[in-house]
């Protein structure tokens, strides 16, 4: 029997309604940059996941233990300590465009960016697009 997926489900709020209830700053302003940005990197929709994520597509996991489930195939969220955007399949072979990106940290799956005015958006939108191609071939997606 499956146990369980992810805790993090889709929600009704839309991520512009999210973004603009954000405290002004640089968090909500780079935000704003995002969004669009995303959905032209991806070719996808945001939408919420959970409180504070905003994803853009889906796909489905499945591990040895028998725990599967649902998440997005990358995304962002605006946290205070940093702006966080989720790659998915983590940072196998980048280490040329993390060298290229600018100023950051990583986690096994998530990116930590102080300043969006301080990276490389070019260098950002390969390492984007990477993520999400390898989650395609590698898992079942979808676009929502």
């Amino acid at each position: 029997m499956a146990r369980a997926g992810n805790k993090t489900k889709p929600t009704s709020v839309t991520p512009r309604a999210y973004i603009s209830s954000l405290d002004e700053g640089r968090r909500k302003r780079e935000a704003e940059i995002l969004l669009p940005w995303f959905e032209t990197v991806t070719g996808l929709k945001g939408r919420m996941w959970g409180p504070s994520m905003i994803g853009f597509g889906r796909y489905h996991y499945k591990y040895d233990s028998g725990r599967e489930g649902d998440f997005m195939l990358t995304g962002f969220a605006p946290r205070k300590a940093a702006m966080t955007l989720y790659i998915m399949p983590g940072y196998r072979d980048m280490n040329e465009m993390l060298a290229r990106l600018g100023p950051h940290r990583t986690g096994k799956s998530c990116l930590f960016l102080n300043r969006l005015d301080a990276v490389d958006m070019d260098v950002l939108a390969e390492i984007v697009a990477d993520g999400v191609a390898y989650m395609r071939a590698n898992y079942e997606t979808w676009d929502a």
